[in-house]
């Protein structure tokens, strides 16, 4: 009889926990799930918005993740009032996990204020080619805590942002243009004027070089059976890579249409 009463009171405890936070828990979900809804919509709007105003495509994403950080948490709090969560306990249990959730977010603290001194002093734009961790590639994202970058084969590289605030970046689009150097190795029998004239006007007549900075093309090394030409010429920094494979190309077959024969080939 004694248990009898015992699960009776359960029950009674169960069914009024169930009528006092059960209603409260169901709206807590609704209001969730419509809430993450409404966030979506709401980002995808302030990126429209954004991207009519010509707001600056390196700060976008950043200001558009800062605001999803920032009402996904004022979501979550709503909710847990709505559920009927006290803030007092919540405090507490915060309170008992600062310690160990500051140890775990310390390196996003930094990677956010890294992405800070990034967007403001600008060594890197969205747009911009880098290289970074023994890799090149175009800035595609400046996330709050990361940088996303495209490899030129097309791979996704995630770089925390402090890393890339403290440690050597090399940007090779900044400055617009960047300076192309080949070397080609000529045998002794092949007149030196000859071969810089043809080489002269295959760049001339290549539309990916640029006519200022003036080109270069003078003797790099002697050799006994021969000498290298070393070339310099100006192009177009984005695009560097497809412009070296074409002008090289152009060179090489100018020069055995010419009737020159290169060493080794």
């Amino acid at each position: 009889m004694t248990e009898q009463l015992k699960l009776d009171k359960l029950y009674s405890k169960a069914y009024d926990f169930l009528l006092l936070y059960g209603p409260r828990f169901l709206i807590g979900m609704i209001v969730l799930f419509v809430g993450f809804w409404l966030i979506k919509t709401m980002l995808n709007w302030s990126q429209r918005k954004m991207h009519h105003k010509q707001v600056d495509p390196t700060i976008k994403p950043f200001l558009i993740s800062l605001i999803g950080v920032a009402l996904r948490i004022m979501l979550i709090l709503s909710v847990m009032q709505i559920i009927g969560i006290q803030m007092t306990l919540f405090n507490v249990l915060i309170g008992g996990l600062s310690v160990a959730a500051g140890l775990a977010l310390a390196g996003n603290l930094q990677n956010f204020a890294s992405g800070i001194v990034i967007l403001l002093l600008k060594p890197f734009i969205v747009g911009d080619n880098i290289n970074t961790q023994g890799m090149e590639g175009t800035v595609t994202a400046i996330q709050i805590f990361y940088t996303i970058v495209t490899t030129f084969d097309n791979r996704t590289l995630i770089v925390p942002n402090s890393q890339l605030s403290n440690q050597v970046i090399i940007n090779t689009s900044r400055e617009g243009n960047r300076r192309l150097d080949i070397n080609y190795k000529i045998p002794n029998n092949v007149d030196i004027k000859q071969a810089k004239e043809i080489i002269a006007k295959t760049l001339d007549n290549s539309e990916e070089c640029l006519i200022s900075p003036q080109k270069r093309i003078g003797v790099g090394e002697l050799l006994p059976d021969g000498y290298v030409l070393s070339i310099s010429v100006w192009v177009n920094a984005h695009g560097f890579q497809d412009t070296k494979l074409l002008v090289q190309e152009k060179i090489l077959q100018d020069i055995k249409d010419a009737g020159i024969k290169i060493p080794g080939m």
